[in-house]
């Protein structure tokens, strides 16, 4: 299961099938999560101040196949806009990917699809849980990160980083479960996402992806002011 996979289940409701958060803003964190796992697997970096990209700016250290299909289509992406920065880039692996991981999860049996008019007009498409094992299995280990302020491993991480970025900590896991309040949850999880687990790289990646989140929020906005 890749990280993005985990992180939009996180974010569907299991009844509803609809997501628990902005989809704009969802999108640009699919696009991180993709970021992040080309970075943990050491398939992109961030160039040093030796190397022609400008220091800090994205580069492909290993374009070999990652025999993932949406992730060989995320490092080419990433490898079309080498020296680009990282918040460019999380924007462009989150356009239509959300669909395609829904797609994976169908395929898994963890979501089942759902279509349907709302008000008999407007199309609907749902994806509520069709077996829970996977997620409560996720969830549990971000509640054990949650409620002790400590990531287990790197991948736990960057799901709570994630889900912090997108103000969905409480979303995701119940903070009553964790028997903490919200505040003291979210206090939590930033004390994981500025832990030790992450590289430079990762670190980079979900720092940007916040940054696209905040500016994707800041369009919705001004859109909507404007209106």
């Amino acid at each position: 299961m890749l990280i993005a996979e985990d992180l939009l289940l996180l974010l569907t409701n299991d009844e509803t099938g609809r997501l628990v958060a902005s989809p704009s803003e969802v999108d640009v964190a699919l696009g991180g999560a993709l970021l992040v796992e080309l970075a943990m697997m050491q398939r992109v970096d961030l160039a040093s101040r030796s190397e022609q990209a400008r220091q800090g700016r994205l580069v492909v250290r290993d374009a070999s196949s990652t025999s993932d299909a949406l992730l060989d289509e995320a490092l080419t992406t990433v490898g079309a806009k080498e020296g680009k920065r990282p918040q460019d880039v999380v924007t462009a692996l989150g356009k239509r990917v959300r669909v395609r991981l829904y797609d994976r999860l169908v395929d898994r049996g963890l979501v089942r699809a759902e279509s349907g008019k709302i008000l008999g007009i407007f199309p609907s498409h749902n994806w509520p849980a069709q077996a829970a094992a996977h997620e409560d299995s996720v969830r549990a280990d971000l509640l054990t990160a949650l409620r002790n302020a400590m990531a287990r491993d790197a991948r736990t991480g960057a799901l709570v980083s994630l889900l912090l970025a997108l103000k969905a900590v409480h979303k995701a896991v119940d903070p009553a479960a964790a028997g903490l309040s919200t505040r003291a949850m979210n206090a939590n999880a930033e004390r994981i996402a500025e832990g030790e687990w992450a590289s430079d790289a990762v670190r980079q990646a979900i720092d940007s992806m916040i940054a696209a989140v905040v500016a994707a929020t800041s369009s919705t906005v001004v859109l909507g002011g404007g209106s």
